[in-house]
């Protein structure tokens, strides 16, 4: 379950967080000329700002704990928010000079440099591992202990007053971790950078305070040191607190890229021994400090060395590991890989060339590849060795080529090879050959390639070879022709009550009856199932006569082992002239055959063209269709889903209209068929998600959870770039994912639930909700529910509009306790009267949709409706 994102009104605005720094500046300048004592001025406004940063990232801490439930997330945080609160306490300490400050401000600012490196090394973003957190501190405290000790070399400093060199080396170590940190984490990501530069002004103003407390120094420009202090503070609690700071954390990187960073230990290294020599040769000497100064700075470069070590020692390791598998990989591996030089010799075959090919090395190491290739695939491998020398296939696929290759027993093998350029790479700088036999391939494909044309168990021709040698008819020109298309009836009885075993054995006599009436070039063949058909050169009287004597020949008892069955028939009847293709052809004489169907058994009829008054009909929908998108001629119409408990509208269904010119309006029942007729659903369902979520986007409902529901087809909502497509649509209208939902209609789901759940799934990864509709209509198993990932159920209007007296409310209190059970929210459809509302509110039912809550309209209506509804 994905967490979610803090709310805004946990937080305050930016505006307000910057009222009490702002103050707090007031409150130092004032002091600084004059108008209050400078130490109360000091203490008040940083005491107070801290006092606020404080409690502003220790709340926001606790907020992130309690949203995702992890301590790891608001870590960074908390003691952030911790070591502002300890920069307020030490500002507070009194000025004056006095032991009692000194010690208090020394031991504040070491408490507020340890709050702030834990808190910025434990930042989102910063480090996953604390073997990484380790290296930052280790980066971080090298640098500064250098730099301290180079810095302690230089004469003025090392004359000033040694108690304050404690303090200066807390500062550089404390700047440099957060520095390293910061910059070595995700420096693209400002929040982070602004609690960085607000912890490092935070201690360098700490740091100058602590200084004149131990010095004890004071003047009116002491309250000026609090500025840097408000500053730092007032950037940690905005950049520390800000949600967006609130991230998952980083991938692990490579080894590679880590290790790659190493040479970072160089820095505080040369740092320390350039300012070792420099003192050397201008002094001569070192006094204590500077010898304990420079044994801390080896001792933590010692260390991180030691880090680096282990690091390494970790990666040589997965090298051995990677390399083993690689060898184990290409030894057991099906494909043969070799390995051509610049004069494309073999330097190098796999292990698996004994074994696949029964290829030596002493075969084939040194030889050219063409040597291996039969001498008529040369020229064509040629060809592509050289496009891929060329640099042609640089951006594509590897180069595919087919020849046949010798093995070891001199024989000549189909294979499949793959030339990828490895030039580029140093390790590698050379052409890299996969080899595939594919003799097994090649002889299958050429098998299949028979069968395809072939029904299998009648050995008629199937509807692909019956399709081709209809077009080579209609290609002779002049010549009569006819297709009889021959339905079945009784083969499913037959199949459910003795087996699919007597039912083939009856498809196999049907084949031999059929075989034996046709004459010399007529063309029998199965369609499918219980359809043959029948391709015969004769006109439309003699192509009668034959189709009678098949049905008479048909209708004879068919005498099998141990039972005797009967069979009946419809024939259908077209000309091959009668039709524009040969599809057109064969549709014809199915309509005949649907006609015989219709009018009796074992009847024969020829097309009628006024059955053509539908057809003609679908055929100019088809034709019309493909442009009505363009045309402007689809419609959207919009039906209210409304919160049954307090009739407020929750959301709406997108539903499709084409104002058809001539027609008028055509409902989806017919429109969608004939989408997926001509292979335009996708696109049509891709227009309605667009001007559904544009018609959203362009209401001011007020309501950010206010929804929209389209309906998908099944062949779109399987289709990989279905989530893909919904994303950018989102993207592009600025929608939330959990505004959309996608509705699923229950009666084709049982067809592939494993598809469904998939597609599904892919969904509500990307946010989007999906509802099952017209629940209770079809066939679907109550047990899918448990494997859909839908978050709603929308009931069939038979649910929730059957009367008391025939049981209806206790169907639709099982399937409302179901769902909600399961977690789903129930939509009630087909609400038309106010006691269909009662009864479903009654049931559980949580939404309703129906005429009597709110008819479909356009778009312009339904925002007067929302609108309407928002306002009273």
């Amino acid at each position: 379950m994905a967490v979610p994102p803090l709310e805004h009104s946990r937080l305050p605005g930016r505006a307000t967080s910057f009222a009490v720094p702002a103050v707090a500046v007031a409150v130092l300048v004032g002091g600084a000329a004059g108008v209050t004592p400078g130490p109360a001025a000091l203490a008040i406004a940083v005491g107070g700002t801290g006092l606020w940063a404080g409690l502003h990232l220790l709340r926001t801490a606790l907020a992130i704990h309690h949203s995702d439930g992890s301590y790891v997330a608001c870590r960074g945080a908390g003691f952030v928010g911790l070591g502002a609160l300890a920069a307020g306490l030490t500002a507070v300490a009194p000025l004056g000079g006095s032991p009692g400050a000194a010690l208090w401000a020394t031991l504040g600012f070491g408490a507020v440099t340890l709050l702030y490196v834990q808190g910025t090394l434990l930042l989102p973003g910063i480090a996953t591992r604390w073997s990484v957190l380790l290296r930052r501190a280790f980066d971080g405290v090298g640098l500064g202990v250098s730099l301290a000790f180079a810095g302690y070399l230089i004469p003025p400093v090392k004359s000033a007053a040694p108690a304050t060199l404690p303090i200066t080396m807390l500062a550089a170590t404390g700047i440099t971790v957060v520095t390293v940190t910061v910059l070595r984490g995700r420096p693209h990501r400002w929040p982070t950078i602004s609690c960085g530069l607000g912890a490092i002004a935070v201690l360098i103003g700490v740091g100058a305070l602590t200084t004149f407390q131990i010095l004890g120094r004071g003047g009116i420009g002491v309250p000026l040191l609090g500025l840097p202090i408000v500053i730092g503070l007032a950037a940690t609690a905005d950049g520390g607190g800000r949600r967006d700071l609130v991230a998952p954390p980083l991938e692990p990187r490579h080894p590679d890229q880590y290790l790659a960073s190493y040479p970072l230990l160089a820095l505080p290294a040369a740092v320390g021994v350039v300012a070792a020599l420099w003192h050397l040769v201008t002094v001569w000497s070192f006094d204590t400090t500077a010898i304990i100064l420079g044994i801390s700075m080896v001792a933590v470069l010692v260390m991180r060395e030691l880090l680096v070590v282990r690091d390494i020692r970790r990666y040589a390791g997965q090298l051995r590991v990677a390399e083993a598998h690689f060898r184990s990989l290409v030894a057991g591996a099906t494909d043969l890989t070799l390995v051509l030089d610049e004069r494309l010799r073999v330097r190098w075959q796999s292990p698996a060339a004994a074994r696949l090919f029964g290829l030596d090395d002493e075969e084939v190491v040194g030889r050219e590849w063409s040597d291996l290739i039969h001498p008529d695939d040369v020229a064509d491998a040629q060809l592509v060795i050289e496009s891929v020398l060329s640099g042609d296939h640089a951006d594509g696929p590897p180069a595919l080529v087919n020849a046949r290759m010798r093995d070891g027993a001199e024989l000549w093998r189909d294979t499949e090879s793959t030339i990828s350029d490895q030039r580029a790479v140093p390790e590698v700088a050379a052409l890299v050959v996969h080899v595939r036999d594919v003799g097994e391939r090649k002889h299958l494909e050429r098998t299949l390639h028979r069968m395809s044309w072939t029904d299998q168990l009648t050995g008629l021709a199937n509807r692909r070879q019956l399709m081709r040698d209809l077009l080579d008819h209609r290609r002779r020109a002049g010549q009569p022709g006819s297709v009889l298309v021959i339905d079945l009836h009784g083969l499913a009885e037959i199949n459910d009550s003795r087996g699919r075993e007597t039912g083939d054995a009856v498809l196999i006599e049907v084949g031999r009856r059929i075989r034996a009436l046709l004459r010399e070039g007529d063309v029998p063949a199965r369609l499918g199932g219980d359809e043959f058909a029948v391709l015969t050169s004769d006109g439309a009287v003699l192509a009668y006569a034959l189709a009678i004597r098949l049905t008479t020949a048909l209708a004879e008892p068919y005498s099998l082992p141990h039972s005797i069955v009967e069979l009946h028939t419809s024939v259908g009847l077209a000309e091959l002239a009668g039709g524009g293709d040969s599809n057109e052809v064969l549709r014809h004489a199915d309509l005949a055959r649907r006609r015989a169907r219709q009018l009796g058994r074992d009847r024969v009829e020829w097309y009628d063209p006024d059955v053509e008054v539908q057809l003609n009909r679908r055929m100019d929908l088809e034709k019309q269709l493909l442009g009505a998108a363009d045309r402007g001629e689809l419609d959207l119409v919009f039906q209210p889903l409304v919160d049954l408990r307090d009739q407020q509208p929750v959301g709406v269904e997108a539903l499709l209209r084409w104002r058809h010119p001539q027609l008028g309006t055509i409902l989806p029942a017919e429109l969608l068929p004939i989408a997926r007729a001509v292979g335009i659903a996708p696109e049509i369902d891709e227009w309605v998600l667009d001007a559904a979520c544009k018609h959203l986007t362009a209401w001011q409902t007020g309501d950010t959870a206010f929804w929209l529901s389209v309906n998908v087809s099944p062949r779109e909502l399987l289709t990989a770039r279905f989530p893909d497509r919904v994303q950018s649509t989102l993207k592009r209208y600025g929608l939330a994912p959990e505004r959309l939902i996608v509705e699923v209609a229950e009666d084709w789901v049982a067809e592939d639930v494993p598809a469904i759940v998939a597609s599904l799934a892919g969904l509500r990864k990307l946010g989007v909700r999906a509802a099952l509709d017209d629940f209770g209509a079809g066939q679907a198993s109550l047990s899918h529910l448990r494997r859909l990932p839908v978050d709603m159920l929308k009931l069939d209007a038979t649910l929730v509009n059957t009367t008391p007296e025939t049981g209806g409310p206790s169907v639709i209190d099982v399937v409302v306790s179901l769902g909600r059970r399961l977690g789903l929210e129930i939509v009630g459809k087909g609400l038309e009267t106010a006691e269909q509302i009662e009864r479903a509110t009654r049931a559980g039912c949580l939404y309703g949709q129906g005429f009597a809550l709110g008819r479909p309209a356009p778009a312009e209506r339904i925002e007067a409706y929302l609108e309407s509804h928002r306002t009273g």
